[in-house]
């Protein structure tokens, strides 16, 4: 009697599923990978086209500082030319750059079809664009930025953004086109810079307001150096807005990742443990 217990005893235990466990760890896999490929898709492309970024705030009707970032998203040449257009429609008379080491900068202007008035004067010619070209060995070599700081003003005070249509040039000759303007919806394939403006101050005239035109610029400049230092090749400045934005989203992606990883865990658990409770020992015999 006390055999045959014991072998329905042995009978009625289920080993653990080999074949639970295989589940979890596919599942794991899976979700594991699905978190690697959200990191990458969410903060790759934020890195990858020229940006522009205001050192504090750009202010309508006032003075500011901006950076053109310039990333280098090839792997086997490097940028040895920067083209910056500014918008005709919002002529800048007052344009001022930091010297880059290395870098030949030339400032061009052009006649105004309308002139505007600055500080009680005519403005009948504005800033075109702006041209940086690598001298020596200052390019941008791969897997490096640069940034590029420019003093601009006076910003328009009837508009919300400026948009800056730019040209990359490598030294195998191959040329970027920066752009395509913003249309409300997805990100354009190529990307123009664009600069957003903030709500002017309270006394209606930006940050700069009641400065003289070179005061003014003197001020942004002084400002631009005290902020973040523009060198050669690999510069560290920071990074700017779509790096956060970039990271923040990688951020997102992991903690998604890990979120799906301990839910398959503890399901494959779960669901051992169900098959491994031992069955009720069958009744003796009388």
């Amino acid at each position: 009697m006390n055999a045959s217990r014991t072998n329905t005893s042995r009978r009625g235990v289920s080993r653990p599923s080999t074949t639970g466990r295989n589940r979890t760890a596919r599942r794991v896999a899976v979700v594991g990978g699905v978190a690697a490929s959200a990191v990458v898709l969410f903060a790759g492309p934020a890195l990858a086209h020229v940006g522009v970024q205001p050192v504090g705030e750009a202010a309508k009707g006032g003075y500011a500082t901006v950076n053109f970032k310039v990333p280098n998203e090839r792997d086997d040449a490097s940028t040895v030319k920067l083209e910056v257009n500014f918008p005709a429609e919002h002529p800048l008379a007052s344009v001022s750059p930091q010297a880059v080491p290395g870098w030949k900068i030339v400032v061009t202007k052009s006649k105004l079809d309308k002139p505007i008035e600055m500080h009680g004067k005519q403005i009948t010619e504005a800033v075109s664009k702006v041209t940086w070209t690598a001298t020596g060995d200052a390019s941008v070599a791969p897997g490096y930025f640069q940034q590029f700081p420019l003093s601009i003003g006076q910003l328009p005070e009837d508009a919300d953004q400026l948009v800056f249509k730019t040209l990359q040039t490598y030294d195998d000759k191959d040329v970027v086109r920066w752009i395509d303007a913003p249309t409300g919806g997805a990100e354009p394939e190529s990307p123009a810079p664009v600069l957003a403006l903030t709500a002017a101050t309270a006394d209606g005239h930006g940050a700069a307001a009641g400065a003289k035109d070179d005061d003014a610029k003197d001020g942004a400049a002084h400002h631009a150096s005290d902020e973040g230092e523009s060198g050669g090749t690999g510069s560290a400045a920071s990074s700017g807005g779509s790096d956060g934005t970039a990271r923040g989203l990688g951020i997102a992606g992991i903690v998604i990742g890990a979120a799906g990883v301990a839910f398959g865990v503890l399901a494959g658990r779960r669901r051992t443990s169900s098959t491994s409770t031992p069955a009720t020992p069958a009744t003796p015999a009388a």
